[in-house]
């Protein structure tokens, strides 16, 4: 079973998330993409799956919704780093890990 290490971004960015869905939405909506996260966190845990590779060296990505993708990295195959939850409707030559 692999450990999860969330990065100062990632944090950052998954907060930002849920409060904007509580802000704009509903607390359904939030509770649903939580849920969603905790999914796939558990997902990479277990090893079973890998998602999509990124043009970066060992980062891939996974969305988690329509509006957010996943940026994560395997380390010794034995730790997922969580890098960046980040917005679709972003420009993706901006982001930065």
């Amino acid at each position: 079973m692999r450990t999860v290490k969330w990065s100062e971004k990632a944090k950052l960015d998954f907060a930002s998330n849920v409060d904007y869905l509580l802000e704009h939405w509903s607390e359904k909506e939030a509770m649903k993409f939580v849920a969603s996260v905790e999914k796939i966190i558990s997902d990479l845990k277990s090893g079973i799956v890998n998602f999509t590779p990124t043009n970066k060296k060992d980062v891939r990505r996974c969305v988690v919704c329509k509006q957010i993708t996943l940026f994560y990295r395997v380390k010794n195959n034995d730790q997922v780093e969580l890098i960046r939850f980040w917005n679709n409707y972003g420009n993706t030559k901006t982001l930065r890990y």
